[in-house]
C-alpha cells in the first residue's frame, strides 16, 4: 500500500497548519504514522490520494448515517446552492428543519440553528446560567462537549487520546465554574449538589458517551440525573451532538425515555454540512435574544446549503425507520467477532473495542485499555482497507451504505488483526 503522496502532504501541511491538522485527532498521534489524506468517499468506501480504498467507519465522526454522497443529500444541496450559499436572513427551510427536529425530539419545544457541536453546547450553557441565575456546571470525567473553556476539564476526545490533562489557556475562572464527577456514578453527583447547594445551574451529559470510546448509560443513571437536577432546581442538558439521530430517531432520550430540559444536536442533522442546533423547554428558549436578554448570534448560523442538507437527511429517516434495525444488526455483527480478552460496548451504530479485560463504564476504567495494541490493531486494519478511529478513545460508526459483503470482509479483517494485536 503506496502512501507516498498523503506522507508528502503532511510534511508539507506542518508547515502551515498546526501539527498539520485542522483537528487533533486527525494527526494520528494515538495510533503513530502519518494519516492518510483522502480525495473523495462513495457510499461505505473512502479514497486517499495514493488511490487507496478504504471501507470507512469514521463517517466524518459520526454525521453520514447514510454514508458519502448520498444521492437525496447531494441533490438538496445541489438544489440550494441554485438560490445562493448565505444570505445573512431567514429563510422558509430554517423554520422548516426546526419544526422537524421537534416533531422528531419533542423535548425541543423551541430550536436555535448554529454552526457546530461547540457553539450549541456553549449557548445552551449560557442559556442555562441566564435562566437559573447560577454559575456552575456540573460534568462527568470524560465526556467531550467541544472546546469550550468552561467544559475542557478532563475532557474525553483529543484531549484524552493526546494524554493532556486539560487545556493551557482557559483561564482557572472558568474552569472553577465547572464540576466533574465520575460517570454512571449518581453518589458523586448527589454529593456535588450537597457541596455547591443552591449553585449548580445545569448538569450536561453525554447520554452515551462517544468521546472516551463508546461508553452506555447504567441502568438508572440517566433517570437518576433526571429526578436530581429537579430536585435541586438544576437544569438536565443532555448533549446528543453525537447520539442525535444516530441511535435512534429521537435520539438517546427516546431510547432511554429521558426528558432533558435542554438538548444539543450536531453532526447528524446536517448530512455531512457544518450545522448544529439547541433547543429544549419554551419558557428557558425564550429567554434567547431577540426575545429575552441571553444574547448569541451568528453569522451563517440556519446557513441554506447546511439546512437543506439537513432537511434532507432528516425526512430520509422519516421514510424509512426500519434503517435503524439494519444498523443494530450490522453493527451487532461487528461486535460479535471481539476476541474474550477485548472489551466491547455498543449502542445502535455506535461501537469501541477496548484492548482491556475490563468492563468499561467510566474514564477510569476506559484508560484500562493497551493503547499500544490498539495501535498494532488499527494498523493491520489500515493494511486491510479498514478505515478506523485512529484513537482508543473514540467510537466507530456504522453507516446504512455498509453492505453485508463490507462487513463480512471488516470481520475477517477484524480477526486477523486482533491475532496480530494480541500476540
Amino acid at each position: 500500500m503506496s502512501t507516498e503522496r498523503s506522507t508528502e502532504l503532511f510534511e508539507r501541511a506542518q508547515l502551515v497548519i498546526p501539527g498539520g491538522v485542522n483537528s487533533p485527532v486527525r494527526a494520528w498521534r494515538g495510533v503513530g504514522g502519518s494519516p492518510r489524506f483522502i480525495k473523495c468517499g462513495q457510499g461505505s468506501r473512502l479514497f486517499d490520494v495514493d488511490d487507496n480504498e478504504y471501507i470507512d467507519y469514521i463517517g466524518s465522526w459520526g454525521p453520514l448515517l447514510l454514508g458519502h454522497r448520498h444521492p437525496e443529500i447531494l441533490d438538496a444541496i445541489n438544489e440550494a446552492l441554485t438560490r445562493g450559499t448565505s444570505f445573512g436572513a431567514p429563510t422558509e427551510l430554517e423554520i422548516e428543519l426546526a419544526e422537524t427536529i421537534r416533531e422528531m425530539v419533542p423535548s425541543m419545544q423551541m430550536v436555535r440553528l448554529v454552526n457546530s457541536g461547540t457553539e450549541a453546547t456553549m449557548s445552551a450553557l449560557r442559556v442555562a446560567r441566564g435562566f437559573t441565575k447560577r454559575d456552575i456546571t456540573i460534568k462527568f470525567e470524560g465526556c467531550y462537549h467541544g472546546h469550550v473553556d468552561s467544559l475542557l476539564v478532563k475532557a474525553g476526545s483529543g484531549v484524552a487520546t493526546l494524554g493532556l490533562p486539560d487545556s493551557p489557556g482557559v483561564p482557572k475562572g472558568f474552569s472553577d465554574t465547572t464540576v466533574t464527577v465520575p460517570f454512571n456514578n449518581l453518589e458523586a453527583l448527589e454529593q456535588a449538589f450537597r457541596n455547591h447547594s443552591g449553585k449548580i445551574a445545569a448538569v450536561i451529559v453525554e447520554p452515551v458517551c462517544g468521546n472516551m470510546g463508546c461508553i452506555p448509560p447504567a441502568a438508572g443513571f440517566l433517570e437518576g440525573l433526571r429526578t436530581i437536577t429537579a430536585q435541586h432546581g438544576a437544569l438536565l442538558i443532555l448533549d446528543e451532538v453525537m447520539t442525535g439521530f444516530r441511535v435512534a430517531s429521537g435520539g438517546a432520550q427516546s431510547l432511554y425515555d429521558i426528558k432533558p430540559d435542554l438538548t444539543t444536536l450536531g453532526k447528524v442533522i446536517g448530512g455531512g454540512l457544518p450545522i448544529a442546533a439547541y433547543g429544549g423547554r419554551k419558557d428557558i428558549m425564550s429567554y434567547i435574544a431577540p426575545s429575552g436578554p441571553i444574547y448569541q448570534a451568528g453569522t451563517l448560523s440556519g446557513n441554506p446549503l447546511a439546512v437543506g442538507a439537513g432537511l434532507a437527511m432528516l425526512r430520509h429517516i422519516q421514510a424509512h425507520p426500519e434503517i435503524y434495525d439494519t444498523l443494530n444488526e450490522a453493527t451487532g455483527r461487528l461486535a460479535a467477532c471481539a476476541p474474550e480478552n477485548v472489551t466491547v460496548n455498543r449502542i445502535g451504530s455506535m461501537m469501541t473495542w477496548f484492548f482491556t479485560t475490563e468492563n468499561v463504564t467510566d474514564y477510569d476504567s476506559a484508560k484500562t485499555s493497551d493503547t499500544v495494541r490498539f495501535g498494532k490493531f488499527f494498523h493491520a486494519m489500515l493494511e486491510r482497507g479498514i478505515y478506523l478511529p485512529p484513537s482508543q478513545y473514540e467510537a466507530l460508526f456504522v453507516s446504512t451504505a455498509h453492505s453485508e459483503a463490507d462487513i463480512d470482509r471488516t470481520v475477517e479483517a477484524a480477526k486477523e488483526s486482533f491475532a496480530i494485536a494480541l500476540e
